[in-house]
């Protein structure tokens, strides 16, 4: 049986592919493909290894012999799956890899953006420490955590694991209902919670009821000086209403680690904001990136190829 991977470099140099060497006769390592490069590739393969080359349905119905695609990621939105239940081709994704690390890297965030480190930085770096009138700076005001509320919105194994950790630093911890969902939820929804929320953090993924979730009329209901954080997925909040309310002192402070186009090749209005004088946080992508996350994903998807080859 041969695999062919697309984009192993999307896991980085330093990843031991062997879990998934062993369960196959042949494995193609490929670093980058294109959809356009993926056909040929893929000639003769059984297995298609994937994290983000856009697998079409034009590139699916020239693969007679594809019979699995296993994707190094939870999301399948790069794989037409309606094609491939039409063709018969398995799609397999790997989740909770990352639990951990998404987890430490949101409280990164949150900390962070509590006691104004992005601002605190920028003094010091401009030399204001040195100016002082006497030992410190304390020019912005920080948030101490311990007794404070968070709003988490996705109560699976990652928001579960954000709030636990959060529990550890005193917050008082509520799980908004599913977005959509609320009329069949017995836990309250994010717009009953946002008006008590002091930190707000996105675990979701992103769909039609998420899209644009925290808006500029959710933005106006949060205690001035609360903290938003998205590890989910860029577009679950407005951007842009969040850097106005970022700017008018609004908001707190904002931390992403996502964009709705990534990489953000053109630019993006919170990238240009960075340059500002505010409480904001803008990391790339990288919160999963830890190398016990990432070798978790080929533990993961060899684990999805013996489960294939035995069903």
């Amino acid at each position: 049986m041969k695999a062919v991977i697309l984009d192993a470099a999307s896991l980085g140099p330093d990843i031991d592919l062997a879990p998934i060497r062993e369960r196959v006769e042949a494995l193609e390592v490929h670093p980058q493909s294109t959809t356009a490069q993926s056909a040929e590739r893929l000639a003769g393969a059984r297995v298609a290894i994937v994290n983000k080359v856009v697998l079409d349905a034009p590139t699916l119905e020239a693969l007679p012999d594809l019979k699995l695609i296993c994707v190094l990621a939870t999301g399948t939105n790069n794989i037409d799956m309606d094609a491939a239940e039409r063709l018969g081709i398995a799609v397999r994704n790997v989740t909770a890899y990352g639990t951990a690390s998404v987890a430490q890297h949101t409280l990164m965030l949150m900390l962070a953006l509590a006691n104004r480190l992005p601002l605190y930085q920028r003094d010091v770096a401009t030399g204001r420490w040195g100016e002082s009138d006497f030992f410190c700076l304390m020019d912005h005001g920080t948030l101490q955590l311990e007794g404070k509320h968070l709003v988490v919105v996705g109560q699976g194994a990652l928001g579960s694991k954000v709030g636990q950790l959060a529990e550890a630093f005193g917050m008082g911890v509520s799980f908004a209902a599913r977005p959509g969902n609320e009329a069949n939820d017995s836990r309250p929804g994010l717009a009953e919670l946002a008006p008590e929320a002091d930190v707000v953090s996105l675990h979701c993924p992103l769909t039609d009821a998420t899209r644009h979730l925290v808006d500029t009329d959710l933005l106006t209901t949060l205690r001035p000086g609360a903290l938003l954080v998205n590890c989910a997925r860029g577009g679950i909040i407005d951007e842009a209403a969040a850097l106005e309310a970022l700017r008018a002192g609004r908001l707190g402070g904002l931390g992403v680690d996502v964009l709705p186009v990534e990489p953000p090749r053109d630019g993006h209005p919170l990238l240009d904001a960075l340059a500002e004088p505010l409480n904001l946080i803008v990391t790339p992508h990288n919160a999963w990136i830890t190398p016990e996350a990432r070798q978790r994903v080929v533990t993961l998807t060899a684990e999805n190829l013996r489960t294939w080859q035995t069903s």
